[in-house]
């Protein structure tokens, strides 16, 4: 039985060292917020499949190499006849990062439904979580429609369903991302979303009207990420706040997904929802204090190393 199953579209990243009109170096990976969580999840002792589509070229080969080098079970990544999709990474000063895609007609975006039944078909038994996030719906409609079948197949088999709202506007407009990510949502276990993401998963007036209509349709945990705020966990008998751990932010792309690899970590080993909380802010935490989308992941047994005094040299 795979602890995760999760699905969408991973691409080769280039990352520039300077101004990219400019010319110059870039170094290049792969990148997509569903792999970044895989990573996270593999890296603390996990095991993940991931369902996908990449192109008949080398990025793809690319994408392959790294998620299996990672651990990640790659069976169901479909070669398709379109090229792979590419994001590059700009940082345009401090703080600020400028993103351009090169992923339309991508082969990530012809994700299908058969996809989704052929992996589950595959794997030799259901998946305890399904995760799924905002970022495939909004790839067209095979990739919504993939998301959905997913969805569909996980709750008859009896695995949780966690949702990343990971909202990109420009991917979709607003009013369709609010359409399907509420429909998402009511059908989900666990939602995650920054405090300004929540409103496209649910109804309200305020965050607290919101995450009530969110446990009321049957949503059974809450989290809100708050940036260097830390984050906030609702269930239907409890409210928990952690502050965030303190570190030199270096790269906050890819800190989110850390933070929900974290979060179903904990969930997955049982801990308590203080512990599992407490385990995605430090995720987060590595995330932000490194460069790169996953890169900066921790393992099992360097979650310690953040309560380790500043300046410490492990030897």
């Amino acid at each position: 039985m795979p602890d995760v199953l999760t699905l969408g579209e991973v691409m080769a990243c280039l990352r520039a060292d300077g101004q990219v009109r400019l010319g110059g170096t870039a170094r290049m990976s792969v990148a997509g917020a569903e792999a970044n969580v895989a990573i996270g999840l593999t890296r603390l002792g996990h095991d993940v499949v991931f369902v996908g589509a990449v192109g008949p070229d080398q990025l793809g080969e690319l994408v392959r190499r790294t998620l299996r080098a990672e651990g990640v079970g790659i069976d169901a990544i479909r070669t398709d006849p379109a090229q792979t999709g590419i994001v590059v990474f700009e940082q345009r000063v401090a703080g600020l990062t400028r993103v351009d895609y090169h992923r339309h007609g991508s082969a990530g975006a012809r994700l299908s439904v058969s996809d989704v039944a052929e992996a589950f078909e595959a794997i030799p038994a259901p998946p305890r979580i399904l995760h799924i996030t905002g970022v495939t719906p909004a790839l067209g409609e095979g990739p919504e429609r993939a998301v959905r079948a997913a969805v569909r197949l996980a709750r008859a088999a009896g695995a949780r369903v966690c949702l990343d709202v990971n909202h990109r506007n420009r991917l979709w407009s607003e009013t369709l991302a609010r359409q399907v990510l509420t429909e998402l949502a009511a059908e989900a276990d666990i939602v995650i979303a920054s405090d300004d993401e929540l409103p496209l998963a649910a109804a309200g007036d305020d965050e607290a009207s919101r995450v009530r209509t969110l446990l009321a349709g049957g949503v059974a945990e809450v989290v809100v990420k708050r940036g260097p705020a830390g984050a906030t966990v609702f269930t239907a008998d409890q409210t928990l706040t952690l502050p965030a751990r303190p570190v030199t932010a270096v790269d906050v792309i890819g800190a989110g997904d850390a933070f929900v690899a974290g979060y179903l970590s904990g969930l997955l080993d049982g801990l308590p929802l203080d512990g599992r909380l407490a385990r995605a802010i430090t995720t987060g935490a590595f995330a932000v204090g490194g460069h790169g989308d996953w890169e900066g992941a921790p393992t099992r047994a360097e979650l310690s190393m953040l309560d380790l005094p500043d300046g410490t040299a492990v030897r």
